[in-house]
């Protein structure tokens, strides 16, 4: 089932994208028993957005041994355990989303990533064998990076955290074994401009998704609707205004974002 949110003139909503293409609503968020509205809706006619608003987005860093080894000298070495970063719910944009560059920035990179979505009964303690009941289905993440930051400053927080810096999207799949896919083993790539930048497989992350699941839910608890970056291959690099970026995972679809230079409108009043 293939879950999304979307903007009509009647507002904000869940639904469902079904096979003929249409978007039927469903009432309240996705988590239990789905119940349909009975209004249905042609993709023209809404708009979608970012499929959840997690609470977190926890991030995975260094976990391919390709992108380790490009990123050699900026990042270090592999990690002897998971290595862990947050996002904050504001870089959360969906498809369609214009990816805004900070003002003087000339080093921010595309890392598309498989994103993990945690259900209804959320994961706090859990074990390996126990983590995928944890599991509401997967989406495809673009953990967009402003690279000279990272470098100065030691730790990621702000060189990952700028609003816009965060694309989810287009939809959760919440059931891949139906259409014969495991997320243990699907192909991702990433596109600017049509040029393609990034190839990869999550069969080789480092730790794979349960492991990752059952290590953060035994350092904070996962919540409904939060979202765990599973972590990017290589072929990062940068991005400027004017292009378009197009993240792809098999049986995911395909996460699109324009790239924009941020506005300068300060919440005070005028140009910051």
């Amino acid at each position: 089932m293939r879950i999304v949110r979307f903007a009509s003139p009647q507002g904000m909503s869940f639904g469902v994208l079904d096979g003929d293409g249409q978007v039927a609503q469903i009432e309240g968020h996705p988590f239990g028993q789905i119940s349909f509205t009975g209004a249905r809706y042609e993709q023209a006619d809404i708009r979608l957005l970012s499929p959840i608003l997690p609470s977190k987005v926890v991030c995975v860093g260094k976990n391919y041994a390709d992108h380790i080894a490009e990123m050699k000298g900026t990042t270090g070495d592999a990690p002897k355990e998971p290595l862990l970063f947050l996002k904050p719910s504001t870089s959360v944009i969906g498809p369609g989303d214009a990816i805004r560059i900070p003002p003087g920035s000339t080093n921010v990179h595309h890392e598309a990533e498989l994103a993990v979505v945690i259900g209804a009964r959320g994961a706090r303690n859990v074990s390996p064998e126990q983590a995928l009941s944890s599991v509401f289905g997967y989406t495809i993440g673009n953990d967009v990076t402003e690279r000279d930051m990272q470098k100065s400053d030691g730790q990621w927080t702000r060189a990952k955290g700028f609003d816009s810096f965060c694309p989810l999207g287009p939809w959760i799949e919440t059931d891949l074994p139906s259409v014969g896919l495991d997320a243990a083993d699907l192909e991702v790539t990433c596109t600017v401009d049509g040029e393609r930048r990034q190839h990869g497989r999550t069969s080789a992350l480092i730790f794979g998704i349960p492991t990752l699941i059952s290590y953060i839910s035994r350092v904070m608890t996962l919540l409904p609707g939060d979202v765990i970056l599973t972590g990017t291959p290589a072929g990062v690099g940068p991005i400027r205004a004017g292009q378009r970026v197009e993240c792809t995972i098999e049986g995911l679809g395909t996460l699109a974002n324009s790239v924009a230079d941020a506005d300068a409108v300060s919440t005070a009043g005028g140009a910051r």
